[in-house]
Formats: structure tokens, sequence, C-alpha cells
């Protein structure tokens, strides 16, 4: 039988064409296909603070809003079964079950809380409006604003299922932490795809932090041990170590976001002081909403001027508790209850951080009782926020 011989160059010019031709179909095909790299479809926003600093108020801010699902530091239960570990220890299973709530996936508490429970089981579930109303309770509309009370009396029977259900209906999920300590622990989640992650990072005058801290020494001294590593013993934190470790915090997260910052943060972290959050409430909440990509509704505004125009400071049985106040004078309520010697130790203990947030020091207990006298200092012009960042300043 007679042989067909074809030049060898001729067969590589045909695959190469070949190839080409394949490549060609492949993009025209793959270019009509959905691309990985869009952002999901939920925004995710991490409200990044630490105990007493005002961090509920600003919850409460995100989880009133109808288009917000906010749950209160679900880590409280990653705590509360491993509380003879480290608060470092713990950063890693924190940083997991944060993770799946922000994608709505709730078979993360299985480890963490019985097998048959309902809504009530999940730790401060009545102040999250979205567990209040439907499709978790049928009791309320999501334009309604909840009370803790009314959800507790209408709403607690509801089974958990509920919260992943929920949760998978909204265009915002928000949390509230107070369980990390360090910035960089949450880069797996900043650079996560599946995760559009914005972390708001609330501080607050030591000083002030303090004196509301001693409304509460008691609910606090399990969470206390935990941050200063006592295997399980209840600290009431009297010398103010975990105070120390609250402000070298702060500064660690702060610094970390603004000296030399990976690119991955860029648009990502914002930081809002609690005292400039109370004295002009309606320009501090605008400027959280645009970062989370929220509108400001007549019904909010509403809400806002009415809980932070109370009568005086709130009851100390109210100190978890968010009720209409005069919140100006509950940020300054610390220069007429502390001692000038606490004031002393404890400015000796986080002087890094009240210089660095932007609050004055006092030298006399004159200066403290003086309110005359402003301690919270203006924002400097290159106060850093992602957000609003200059390279020029």
């Amino acid at each position: 039988m007679a042989r067909i011989r074809i030049p060898s160059t001729i067969v590589i010019l045909f695959v190469t064409v070949q190839t080409g031709f394949l490549l060609f179909m492949y993009a025209r095909y793959s270019s009509f296909m959905p691309q990985s790299e869009e952002k999901p479809s939920q925004v995710h926003i991490l409200i990044l603070s630490s105990w007493r600093s005002g961090s509920s108020f600003v919850g409460q801010l995100f989880s009133q809003h109808p288009s917000v699902f906010y749950l209160m530091e679900p880590a409280w239960h990653v705590w509360v079964t491993m509380y003879q570990n480290s608060a470092k220890v713990l950063h890693m299973a924190v940083r997991d079950l944060v993770r799946s709530v922000f994608l709505c996936d709730m078979s993360v508490f299985d480890a963490y809380m019985p097998w048959k429970r309902n809504l009530s089981d999940l730790f401060q579930w009545a102040v999250s409006r979205a567990l209040c109303s439907a499709p978790a309770c049928d009791s309320f509309q999501r334009t309604d604003i909840t009370s803790e009370m009314a959800c507790k009396t209408l709403c607690g029977r509801y089974p958990f299922s509920k919260v992943e259900e929920a949760c998978k209906t909204y265009s915002h999920v928000a949390i509230k932490e107070v369980r990390f300590f360090d910035l960089k622990v949450l880069y797996p989640l900043l650079t996560d795809p599946s995760l559009n992650l914005k972390i708001i990072h609330l501080v607050r005058d030591p000083r002030a932090v303090v004196k509301s801290r001693e409304q509460s020494v008691k609910a606090l001294a399990r969470d206390n041990g935990i941050v200063l590593s006592t295997n399980g013993t209840k600290v009431e934190d009297s010398k103010y170590k975990v105070m120390q470790e609250i402000c070298r915090s702060h500064v660690q997260i702060y610094e970390t976001a603004t000296l030399k910052p990976p690119s991955f943060l860029k648009d990502r972290y914002l930081m809002i002081r609690f005292e400039d959050l109370v004295r002009d409430p309606l320009s501090e909440i605008s400027e959280m909403y645009q970062f989370a990509e929220l509108s400001l509704t007549p019904v909010l505004k509403s809400w806002i001027y009415n809980i932070t125009h109370g009568q005086g400071p709130g009851k100390k049985k109210e100190a978890f508790k968010i009720t209409s106040r005069d919140a100006v004078s509950v940020s300054q309520a610390w220069r007429n209850v502390l001692s000038f010697q606490k004031i002393k130790k404890i400015q000796e203990v986080c002087k890094g951080a009240i210089n660095m947030l932007g609050y004055q020091l006092v030298d006399s207990e004159k200066e403290q009782r003086d309110l005359s006298l402003d301690l919270v200092l203006p924002r400097r012009q290159n106060q850093f926020s992602w957000s609003s960042f200059n390279p020029k300043h």
C-alpha cells in the first residue's frame, strides 16, 4: 500500500492553527461566563472594638437598618466553651466562626451550642432586628425599629434554622466583635474572594472605658481571665492589666492599618472615635453608612436623634442595654466619677493609645474636673482612614 508522507512542517502548522482556533473559541465562550473575580453579592461589615467602648450602640446603628443582618459578638460562644485558653490561642477559632457567619453558614455553632436549639440559644440574639423580623420571626416588619424586650417576648421560640434562613435574604451582614486583638489575624478574611469585608474600628477614650467597666466588674471577670491567660481563673482587673492589653491592641490595629498597610486594606478600614460619634451623630453615622454602602433612612434619622438625646447618663442596670441617654454626658462622665489617682494610673498604662487616638492627657485634678477644657482633640488633617485617604497629607 502506498504511503503518503506529510512534511513535519505542515503537521506543525496544522496543529498550531488548530490550537489557535480552539483558544479563540474558548476566549469567546469564556467572555460570556460569569467572572470569578466579581465581588460577592453581600457586603460584610466587622465592627471591631473592645468592651465598654460604645460598640453595642454602634452595632444597633447597623442592626436597625432594614438592609442589614446583624449579630452581636457571636464569638462569645467560642470563649465560653474554651475559656481555659488565651485570647491569642482562640483567635483562629473566632476568625473561623466569624467567616462562617459572614457566609450565612450557621452550622459553625454546632461545636458551641446544644444540638436542639432555638433563636434564644444564640448570645444576645434579641438585639438583632433581623432575628426579630421576617423571615426569622413574624412579629415585626423589616422597617420596624425593634426593642430587645419585645423581641424576647415574641420571638424566642423560633427554631435556630431561622438564623441562616434570614441571613441569606440580606444585602449586608454585620458583626460586632470585641475578641480580636491583632488586625493581621483578619488578613485571611480580607483577602478571601468569597467575602467583601469592611472593618469599622471603634475606639474610645481609655479613661471613659475604665469608668464604664467599673459598672460591669463581675460580668467582665471571665473575659479578663482569657485576655490575661489565667487558665480559666476570673480576674477583676483592679491593676488595669486588661486595660493595658486593650490599649495595646488598639495601637497595634491602628498602626497596622496606617503605617505601610497592605494594598488589600484600601477602602476596607475606617477608624471612628466614640466621642466624635456622640457629638455629631448624623455626620459620623452618614460617614459609616457611606463606607458600608448603606443609605440613612428618615426612620433611622429620627431613632438616632431620640437615642442620643435622652436624659442623663443612664442607670447602672442598663450598662449592657441600648436606652435613650444624653450621649455627650455619657462620654464625659468619667471626669467627675473617677479619682485623679485612678486617672494617673490609666494614663500610665494607656499613654500610647491616648496620644495616638487623639485624646489629651490631664496633669491635675483641676484639669480633669474642668469640663470647659476639651480633652478630645480635633481630628488631625492626616488622621487616617482608607475611605478618605489622601497621599498628599
